[in-house]
């Protein structure tokens, strides 16, 4: 009876699936090359500001950007926090209202914040350890951004955390060696909007490591600290993953 009881708890363990048990902890690099487009409105003072746009108006470029991010996973479980840094400047002659003051003749502009994601996921279906791998979660994340936009002698700061919802997809293609992943999350509410979108395809060179190949897209329209910006940010990335 004692051998039946045990043999019988060792198939109930091997039925339980491993990823319930799977831990997973690294890091990720980025290296993105958006395009940017976009426009900044700051009223002050009594005085409407004009609508700016960063390229046309302001003359600024677009740039490369490297992110970094560390994740955790513990089964369903995903936590993962990243950051990156945006500095975007341009140089143009304008006559344009700007936070209260009237503005002309040729100025330097710049465009400059921090941006970070911290994020949780949840698998809900997860078929992970079937054939080459599929999984769905549910996310939560809270993106801040602190930064600053400045033409000529005038700027103005923003900051707000923004917390956003959405959905992460797994795919394997092949097992072990070749994946792909979507995640969006986004929030709407008041008339402003964010929304942020990447997919890639990931290749095993050898364990350990992944390299990646996407694309992303974050896009923002909202009132942060009387700074209107409505702005897009698009464009391939490449990354490489080192995790344990």
């Amino acid at each position: 009876m004692k051998r039946i009881s045990l043999i019988v708890l060792v198939l109930g363990l091997l039925c339980i699936p491993f990823s319930a048990y799977a831990f997973e902890v690294g890091v990720r690099g980025y290296y993105w090359f958006p395009d940017l487009e976009g426009d900044v409105k700051v009223d002050a003072l009594g005085i409407t500001g004009d609508t700016i746009d960063f390229v046309d108006d302001l003359g600024m470029e677009d740039e490369d950007y490297t992110m970094v991010e560390a994740f955790v996973g513990l089964g369903d479980h995903h936590i993962s926090v990243s950051k990156m840094q945006v500095d975007y400047s341009g140089s143009k002659t304008v006559d344009l209202e700007f936070k209260g003051q009237t503005i002309t003749g040729t100025v330097s502009s710049s465009l400059q914040y921090d941006m970070i994601d911290v994020e949780y996921q949840r698998d809900i279906i997860d078929f992970e350890n079937i054939f080459a791998g599929f999984s769905i979660g549910v996310i939560g994340k809270v993106k801040w951004i602190d930064g600053e936009v400045g033409i000529g002698t005038a700027s103005q700061a923003f900051a707000a955390p923004i917390p956003m919802v959405g959905v992460g997809v797994h795919v394997g293609i092949l097992v072990d060696i070749l994946e792909a992943r979507v995640k969006a999350t986004g929030i709407s509410y008041s008339g402003n909007m964010l929304y942020d979108a990447m997919a890639d395809i990931s290749f095993t060179p050898f364990p350990f490591v992944d390299i990646h190949a996407g694309y992303r897209i974050i896009h923002l329209d909202v009132d942060i600290d009387d700074a209107e910006l409505n702005y897009d940010m698009s464009g391939p990335y490449a990354a490489v993953t080192v995790s344990f």
